[in-house]
């Protein structure tokens, strides 16, 4: 058994199997849907589009939609984070593929999308599946630039779950390369984060590469 303190002060035993759970949540921050609102209005017409041109009634609300989508986009969803004692001793890689990515990037504020591939090796704790798409999508909701996500999901999973090893791949099409700019239609960027036995033990950074890159899975 171990004791875990509660909000009173006293104390409680908890089970060492019993699930534990850590709330993530982003720092509350002010958002004025009214004031982007105004924004977008001013944003468009300084490009020489009249939302409010009655010549074009669709575009009426855009600048209202276009407020609501980049709060959307931007705002961290919370959720707890549940782990389990690995009574089983399980030690082999645990690895979600395919887990949809969706931000904006910090330079253009344009979407990138695509897809992550985490893995981790288990040590005294297991984590609900489900918590892997979350924590991506959580640090994913925010402007980023490609590397600095994949960095911050590999060292949220490290911190928080403690595995023998972590790896994270990121495979994104970044609009503000295939739409504008080079306009690199059909490109990719695949960036990589390593923790642990995944870094240090060129097998096991083989293995999870492989499973990674493995498309006929």
């Amino acid at each position: 058994m171990s004791m875990t303190a509660i909000h009173d002060g006293s104390a409680r035993e908890v089970r060492d199997d019993a699930p534990q759970r850590t709330r993530i949540e982003a720092v509350p921050r002010a958002v004025d849907l009214a004031a982007a609102e105004q924004a977008g209005r001013a944003f468009l017409k300084a490009l020489g589009i009249d939302p409010d041109d009655p010549a074009a009634p669709d575009m009426a609300r855009t600048p209202r939609r276009f407020a609501e989508a980049y709060a959307e986009l931007m705002s961290p969803e919370p959720f707890d984070f549940t782990t389990f004692a690995n009574s089983e001793g399980y030690d082999e890689l645990v690895l979600v593929r395919d887990i949809p990515v969706h931000s904006i990037c910090e330079h253009h504020l344009l979407p990138f999308t695509g897809v992550a591939h985490v893995a981790y090796l288990p040590a005294d704790r297991v984590v609900g599946l489900s918590k892997l798409p979350r924590m991506v999508d959580y640090y994913a909701r925010r402007p980023q630039t490609q590397e600095r996500l994949t960095v911050q999901i590999a060292d949220a999973l490290a911190a928080r779950l403690q595995p023998r090893g972590i790896g994270v791949v990121i495979e994104a099409t970044h609009t503000c390369m295939t739409l504008r700019g080079a306009r690199a239609t059909g490109s990719n960027t695949s960036t990589s984060a390593l923790r642990g036995i995944l870094r240090d033990d060129p097998r096991s950074r083989a293995e999870f590469l492989s499973l990674a890159a493995d498309r006929t899975r």
